[in-house]
Parts: C-alpha cells; sequence; structure tokens
C-alpha cells in the first residue's frame, strides 16, 4: 500500500492543540520524514538552529553543525558487520568533538527551537552525546527526526510526555467516519446534496474526504434515494435509512462501522454539505484523535463548528442519544474533552442550508 503522506499544515495544527513542547517525527524508510521536516521548519520554527547526519551507503554517516558548517564522522562502514541496516560502527571522536558542543551551542543559544535531523542507532553509543540531547529537549523546544528503531535512547525519546510523536508508519490511530448525510433539505427547496457545486454533486466533497487512507472506514447515511443511488455507482459504502432524528443518523452510522470495525479508536462525523472543507483539516483532526478526546474543528475566533471526532470513550453515549438530539448534546456533556484545531480558512467551517449559502460557496472558489 503507498505511504500516505501527511501536510505539514495539518500536523502543525494537531501539534498546536496537543499542548506539547516538542515535535518528533518517525517512520520507516521511504515515508518522507526529511521532507516533511523541511517543510515544517519555515512555518514552526524559521531560523533555528540545526544539527544533521548525512549517511553514505558503505562509506560513513556525518554530522554537520549548520552554524559554521562544521563536519564531523559519527559511524564509519564497517564490511565484518552483519548485513542489515546496522553496518556502521559509532566513531567517538565525531560525537564529543563537534556533536556534544554542538548541542551545548543549541541550549544556550537565543532561538526558541533546536532541529535535528536525524537521531539515530550510533547515538547510543555515546553517554555524553545522548544527555546533551536530553538537556536540549529540557532547554529548548525541539523538532526532530527520530529513527524508527528498538534501542534504550530512541525509545526513551518517543516515550516522553512532553513530545508530540508522529509515525509516518501509522499515523492515527483506527477511526472511522460517518458521512451525515440525512437531511431534508425543506429551506433549500430539494435535494441539496445532489445540487451542482464546481461541477460535481455537492456531497462529492465529503466522500473524497472520507475515502482518505488516513480513515480506516467510512460510511454514508443518508435518506436519499439519489445519494443513495450515486455511493452505489461510486462503490462508497451507503446505509439507506427512513428514520427520523439527527440521533438516528448518528446511531445508525456508527453501529454499522463498529460492526465491521469493533476496535475503532475514534469516529469522525463529517457533514455531508461543506463543499470547503480541507484535506488538511480532516489529517489535522485526525492526528489529534485520541480514546478519551473530543476534537471539533474550529474558526479563528475559536467558534467551534464541524466536523467532530469523538474518541472511543463516548461511543456508548453517541449510540443512545435522545431522540433528536446530536452529538452536540455529549461535546456540551465534556467540555472539559473538547480540543479544538483551527481550519485553515474559515469558509472550511461553512455549510449549505439555502440556494443563496450555495451561491455564496461557489464565489469563494472562484476568487
Amino acid at each position: 500500500m503507498p505511504v500516505y503522506r501527511l501536510t505539514a499544515s495539518s500536523i502543525i495544527s494537531s501539534f498546536r492543540v496537543s499542548g506539547k513542547r516538542h515535535l518528533l517525527l518517525t517512520g520507516g524508510r521511504g515515508t518522507g520524514k526529511t521532507t516533511l521536516l523541511r517543510a515544517l521548519v519555515p512555518l514552526l520554527c524559521p531560523g533555528a538552529q540545526e544539527i544533521t547526519t548525512a549517511a553514505y551507503p558503505a562509506d560513513r554517516v556525518e554530522i554537520r553543525e549548520n552554524v559554521g558548517g562544521k563536519i564531523a564522522v559519527i559511524g564509519r562502514f564497517d564490511p565484518a558487520l552483519p548485513p542489515g541496516e546496522n553496518r556502521m560502527r559509532p566513531v567517538a571522536d565525531g560525537f564529543l568533538l563537534l556533536g556534544v558542543p554542538a548541542l551545548h551551542r543549541m541550549a544556550a543559544g537565543e532561538s526558541e527551537w533546536a532541529v535535528l535531523d536525524e537521531l539515530g542507532y550510533l547515538e547510543n553509543s555515546c553517554l555524553e552525546f545522548r544527555q546533551a540531547v536530553e538537556a536540549l529537549l529540557d532547554a529548548k523546544r525541539v523538532l526532530a527526526i527520530v529513527r524508527k528503531q528498538d534501542t534504550p535512547f530512541l525509545t526513551a525519546l518517543c516515550a516522553r510526555q512532553d513530545a508530540f510523536v508522529v509515525d509516518l508508519d501509522d499515523p492515527t490511530p483506527a477511526l472511522g467516519c460517518v458521512v451525515m448525510a440525512s437531511g431534508l433539505g425543506r429551506r433549500f427547496g430539494g435535494n441539496k446534496l445532489m445540487a451542482d457545486f464546481c461541477g460535481a454533486p455537492l456531497i462529492a466533497n465529503a466522500l473524497a474526504l472520507a475515502a482518505l487512507p488516513l480513515l480506516a472506514c467510512h460510511i454514508v447515511v443518508t435518506r436519499s434515494e439519489e445519494v443513495e443511488a450515486l455511493c452505489n455507482a461510486q462503490g462508497v459504502p451507503v446505509l439507506r435509512h427512513a428514520q427520523p432524528y439527527r440521533s438516528d443518523t448518528v446511531r445508525l452510522g456508527l453501529a454499522a462501522l463498529l460492526g465491521k470495525e469493533p476496535a475503532l479508536r475514534g469516529c469522525l462525523f463529517l457533514p455531508g454539505d461543506q463543499p470547503l472543507l480541507t484535506q488538511q483539516s480532516v489529517e489535522a483532526l485526525a492526528l489529534a484523535a485520541a480514546p478519551d478526546a473530543i476534537v471539533r474543528l474550529c474558526a479563528a475566533d475559536g467558534t467551534p463548528g464541524s466536523p467532530v471526532l469523538f474518541g472511543a470513550d463516548y461511543f456508548s453515549e453517541l449510540l443512545h442519544l435522545p431522540d433528536g438530539r446530536g452529538g452536540n448534546a455529549v461535546a456540551r456533556a465534556h467540555p472539559g474533552s473538547v480540543r479544538l484545531v483551527s481550519a485553515r480558512n474559515d469558509a472550511e467551517l461553512r455549510d449549505v442550508d439555502t440556494r443563496e449559502d450555495l451561491n455564496q460557496l461557489r464565489q469563494l472558489t472562484n476568487r
């Protein structure tokens, strides 16, 4: 399966709402760790001091302090070592003469942030370097790549309580998605979800977002025969019903997903009528997911909106909502569990209730 490529902006949105101090990226080869880090630096910590490493297969590993451009060898290829990834022997002088002093300079510097690209298994050999890294994390905020390998040092870094860790191999827990498509369109005067929006049905954006590989499973819940036909034609899981309440849509959708994936850790409830909602915002919600959290997209001023992602701790309440009540009732009952993730643009939160709403959103796409 192709690697799912997260966007830098979605990671930053979730990192900021997490309240964590450090941002650590990990993942296997080919997951784009360094490319992503390079995209994060100008958005999160422009001007931060950096230490980078460079590996030269069958030769050496170097460390570089970007301020001053000093370079030292921290690993030498040893053909006598067993085949595999770890065929470099540590070079202590490289760590002690360049790495440790460079980390101390970063810790004493004026910048709020430090960047490390990357920390790997060779570092486990040098106690002084490991201690200097820990001291840096205590002194500064750190953006770093941590090699995905089971060493005591790397494992301890990712286990820090003040670190927001993004595993690019598996960036989110198992999440489901219910596309809420049961509105009757009374104020619109017809089936708004099938109305044309820039050459496609209004619901098309929600269908595309629900199908993101970041989400383990999804289903569209609707009263509309036309929406059901569209989903069937596109191979989208759909449940058509005739129940009257919003609580029915929530219950039917979540129950259907749990029937397929009982181990879901959360579920995103995605309105079918927000055509400007972006992949970045869905990613940001997913990255902020936790079993005990209710994650909501919000406007720049903090006004909460939709979509909403409920952790698994709230599934029982969602499955037993009073008639006529939606997921907002659960969110209001647990205000301390609500985390707000800011949309990149407030227009993402706008939905369509009337034909005038639809025309206004069309105009926004033409600007």
